[in-house]
């Protein structure tokens, strides 16, 4: 698992040397039309929290997956997707246009509940938050 820890986003120079800046940008699913994501931008501190949240976690998923016990590797593949969960908790903050058995969806119940296929778009509009190259969101 590599550590986001730095993020090299163009715009942000252009968000902040502008009038304010939004902290939360939304994304528009392309798998289930009329869906929107509310993601939250990378800051010092978010980037420091997520870090906590997945550093034993990804630790404990490394030392799982390098067994060749087929049980540890089903736990290493149990913890990854807990940091898939993890992440989109972390990172969605509203989900709009979705309900889910009549309930108005968030991250919860779209990690919970929500169409697998939409949970993996959010997971992927963090990543894509985060600043996560290719290799780095293969390892994590």
């Amino acid at each position: 698992m590599k550590f986001p820890w730095h993020s090299d986003k163009e715009e942000v120079a252009e968000e902040v040397a502008g009038s304010g800046y939004a902290s939360e940008s939304a994304v528009e699913s392309r798998t289930v039309p009329g869906v929107t994501f509310t993601i939250a931008k990378m800051s010092f501190g978010r980037r420091v929290e997520l870090m906590r949240r997945v550093r034993e976690l990804a630790r404990k998923t490394e030392f799982l997956a390098a067994s060749e016990e087929a049980g540890e590797q089903m736990d290493s593949a149990l913890l990854h997707a807990e940091i898939e969960r993890l992440y989109v908790m972390w990172g969605v903050k509203a989900v709009s246009g979705l309900a889910v058995d009549g309930s108005i969806a968030g991250p919860e119940l779209l990690a919970e509940a929500g169409p697998e296929e939409l949970f993996r778009e959010a997971l992927a509009a963090v990543r894509r938050e985060t600043g996560l190259s290719e290799e780095e969101r293969k390892n994590s």
